[in-house]
């Protein structure tokens, strides 16, 4: 649903966050979300993958406007509960306003694995072997080297235009992209991936193979 004017968003599992949000609870200024839902799309308990790190779901009830309070406004990054409230009332989907309690619970894993570049020999060893698993098991061939490479080489690109630029379908690509980020080879950004410095460090590990 659309909370503010529209801006970048992160999409993470079952729930939408602006950038500006995910900051917010990352800060700690933001505890709370709203959502209009026809039955509610996360449960308490459940957690959450964003470049922030991992959201925590700590409740989920259902709301009238008369029970959402100015704390509720504030703690969800709004100016005023009369904002919140225009705000929801905007929304296109049906369903009653809920509201999402929540916590930042700490890192991704993934990103402090990716953030690891100081790698041995066996470890860039059983990387490639990783990578070689992947390949063998795929039914169209090996992928991975040539997707890393494009990432590689161009940083920032669109998902939908690195996909086209392997003559694939994007929602298949992303999913391929989303094995190496398994992997810590690469970070997802605002628009398109990098490689992360764990993902650069393999490359020169393979071009040296090579070499």
């Amino acid at each position: 649903m659309k909370l503010q004017k529209e801006r970048p968003i992160t999409r993470e599992g079952t729930m939408l966050f602006r950038r500006e949000v995910l900051e917010g609870i990352a800060g700690g200024r933001i505890d709370r979300v709203f959502r209009v839902w026809a039955e509610p799309r996360v449960r308490a308990g459940s957690t959450q993958r964003t470049w922030a790190g991992i959201i925590v779901i700590d409740s989920v009830t259902a709301v009238t406007p008369e029970e959402i309070t100015e704390e509720d406004a504030l703690r969800s990054g709004f100016k005023s509960r009369a904002a919140l409230l225009t705000a929801l009332s905007k929304s296109t989907k049906e369903g009653g306003y809920h509201r999402v309690m929540l916590h930042l619970g700490g890192p991704d894993p993934r990103s402090e694995l990716a953030g690891n570049a100081d790698l041995t020999d066996q470890e860039l060893a059983d990387l490639k072997a990783a990578l070689d698993a992947v390949d063998t098991r795929s039914r169209r061939g090996p992928w991975t080297r040539e997707v890393l490479r494009l990432i590689e080489e161009h940083p920032g690109l669109r998902a939908l235009d690195l996909a086209e630029r392997m003559d694939r379908d994007k929602l298949p690509f992303k999913a391929d992209v989303r094995r190496l980020k398994a992997l810590g080879l690469t970070e997802s950004l605002e628009t398109g991936y990098r490689l992360s410095p764990r993902g650069e460090a393999l490359m020169a590990y393979l071009r040296s193979l090579t070499e």
